[in-house]
C-alpha cells in the first residue's frame, strides 16, 4: 500500500474499494455496464473521531459497507470512497 495524502476528518473513513471480477467462474466476460458496485474495500486512512464516538476500525482492515453510501472521489487517477464509520457494516 503506497502512502495516501488524504486524511479523513471527524469519524470519516477512506477506502479503496476491491475491484470486480471480470468473468464469471465459467469463463464468460462481465461488461462494465453489468458488474455490481463492490461493498467492500481496504481502509486507507481514518479520521480522529470523537469523545462520543472512537474510531472502531484501523487502517488495513477489510470492511463491508452499504450498498450506496459515501462518497467516490478520484486521487491521483485512482477511485476511492469516503464513508462514514457509522456506514461500515462490519470488519471481514
Amino acid at each position: 500500500m503506497a502512502e495516501i495524502k488524504i486524511k479523513p476528518l471527524g469519524t470519516r473513513v477512506l477506502v479503496e474499494s476491491s475491484i470486480s471480477e471480470d468473468k464469471t467462474a465459467s469463463g464468460i466476460i462481465i461488461p462494465d455496464s453489468a458488474k455490481e458496485k463492490q461493498q467492500n474495500g481496504v481502509v486507507l486512512a481514518v479520521g480522529g473521531g470523537s469523545k462520543e464516538n472512537p474510531m472502531e476500525v484501523k487502517v488495513g482492515d477489510k470492511v463491508l459497507y452499504g450498498k450506496f453510501t459515501g462518497t467516490e472521489i478520484q486521487y491521483e487517477g485512482k477511485d476511492y470512497l469516503i464513508l462514514e464509520q457509522s456506514d461500515i457494516l462490519a470488519i471481514v
